[in-house]
């Protein structure tokens, strides 16, 4: 089953890889799903996964969504 926490991380994972920084918080991850802080509250609290914001998410960035979800390879598109 996809967690919504798993999920999270490799997007962490991903922001981080572009920003160099030491750590991403919540609010960073929200705000590159263009999400409300607030709202990405609630769905972590209820572990739902907002698939439509990882879809745009995944194609602004040019990243392989199964990887986001299901952790299959490639990373990143070609």
């Amino acid at each position: 089953m996809i967690d919504f926490i798993t999920v999270m991380q490799r997007i962490r994972e991903i922001l981080l890889a572009q920003t160099k920084q030491k750590r991403i918080l919540d609010r960073e991850i929200a705000s590159a799903l263009k999400l409300d802080p607030q709202y990405f509250a609630v769905i972590k609290k209820r572990n739902k996964i907002p698939y439509k914001s990882i879809a745009h998410f995944c194609k602004e960035q040019h990243i392989n969504m199964n990887w986001i979800l299901l952790e299959q390879e490639p990373t990143y598109l070609t």
